[in-house]
């Protein structure tokens, strides 16, 4: 019984030595599928579109991501990966049908919205605004 409680606290502090309860470690990158990265989005940029990414934006994405995308919203702090710059060459890179991908199946903090936001095509508008943050 002594052995494994020594063992346990061993493994303890080698995992806080680690860095494994830090509260800014970030995850292995995030690639979407190859099938999901090549889908194109079926929902032209229009400023309705971009409109209504913004209203979804604001109910579902802004209180971690931030108002901007800047990964500083409200509840930013309390994840255990810092949510990113949406602005940056990173994102802004990416496939449209990247972005969907994520959004829609999450991953660690970022939940799945698939439930949240049923209609793909709502999803396909968060993309669209997602591209006005570019610096």
């Amino acid at each position: 019984m002594k052995r494994t409680i020594i063992a346990i606290a061993s493994l303890v502090v080698i995992e806080i030595v680690a860095g494994g309860f830090t509260s800014t470690q970030q995850p292995t990158p995030w690639v979407a599928p190859e099938k999901n990265a090549k889908m194109a989005n079926p929902v032209k940029a229009s400023p309705e579109s971009i409109a209504a990414g913004k209203d979804i934006w604001g109910l579902q994405c802004q209180s971690c991501h931030g108002k901007k995308g800047l990964g500083d919203g409200t509840k930013a702090a309390q994840l255990k990966t810092t949510p990113g710059d949406f602005s940056k060459p990173s994102t802004q890179s990416q496939s449209d049908g990247s972005l969907f991908y994520k959004i829609s199946e999450g991953r660690d903090d970022m939940p799945s919205f698939k439930k949240k936001i049923p209609e793909q095509e709502d999803i396909w508008n968060v993309v669209n605004y997602l591209r006005t943050f570019k610096k």
